[in-house]
Parts: C-alpha cells; sequence; structure tokens
C-alpha cells in the first residue's frame, strides 16, 4: 500500500526529465494516494511550474492542480480528502 501524500523532488531537472519523474509517480500512484506534492523550486524562474500546470492539467488521474505552502511546490490532487 502507498503513502497518502508523496513528496516528488525535481531540483535541478529540466523539464523533460522532470516528466519522466513525475509519470514514474503517478504510474505508481495507487487508490491509498491522495495527492503528489512536487517540489520544485522557484529561485531559477518558474518554467517546472508552468511545465506542469501545462502537462498535466488533462491527465486523467489528476484531479485538479493546486499551488502548495510556497511558490516552490504544486501538488498533484488525485484523490479528495472529502
Amino acid at each position: 500500500m502507498g503513502a497518502p501524500f508523496v513528496d516528488v523532488d525535481l531540483h535541478g531537472l529540466r523539464q523533460d526529465e522532470a516528466v519522466k519523474v513525475i509519470d514514474r509517480a503517478l504510474a505508481a500512484a495507487d487508490a491509498a494516494t491522495y495527492q503528489l506534492r512536487l517540489i520544485h523550486g522557484y529561485n531559477r524562474g518558474t518554467s517546472l511550474r508552468s511545465m506542469i500546470y501545462d502537462e498535466y492539467r488533462y491527465e486523467k488521474k489528476v484531479k485538479r492542480i493546486i499551488p502548495g505552502d510556497n511558490p516552490g511546490i504544486t501538488i498533484l490532487v488525485l484523490k479528495e480528502l472529502f
């Protein structure tokens, strides 16, 4: 059984590398996984954050995309808590 909240560290990755890591995390997510917390940072710009919104907004497993508790985190909600 998987964890309900999974952290995925994307620091230092290019967009194509980040997509592969996120895709693997999505594939590994099971019914117990509620959210993927994508930690991409914000000091180097917003290219990864923009890519996440563009690439995953129509992904079947992703219910919605929300900002994290700081600008360097984006959360993919896979299942609602309520």
